[in-house]
């Protein structure tokens, strides 16, 4: 949400796979490793984050982080960003169901 579109909620939907400078991907056995990458400059510091997790065909992990940034001007800008991502053939409502796995590193924004 943003103050210029009138906090009205955004969302994106992509199918593929996500860019490697947001989530590194790596299969191995049958598995897939997701690992979600943070910017490093956002609040507060994630000094410790969870490790990656592990998922087997048909499972899916919601990955949940959110940060405080501010600019030049000392305004704050706030970013919650959701990672819902399945691994191998689902079905379309699958993201509507609670996750096989899932990681919130919400933190106290002040």
């Amino acid at each position: 949400m943003d103050e210029a579109y009138e906090f009205e909620p955004r969302e994106s939907v992509r199918d593929g796979q996500p860019d490697r400078a947001d989530v590194r991907l790596k299969e191995s056995d049958g598995r897939l490793r997701v690992e979600l990458m943070v910017p490093p400059w956002g609040m507060p510091r994630r000094w410790r984050r969870p490790p990656a997790v592990w998922l087997r065909p048909g499972e899916w992990v919601r990955w949940q982080v959110n940060y405080r940034f501010s600019s030049r001007l000392r305004e704050w800008t706030y970013r919650l960003d959701t990672l819902n991502l399945a691994y191998g053939p689902t079905a379309a409502d699958v993201f509507t169901g609670d996750p096989t796995r899932h990681i919130d590193e919400r933190g106290l924004l002040r």
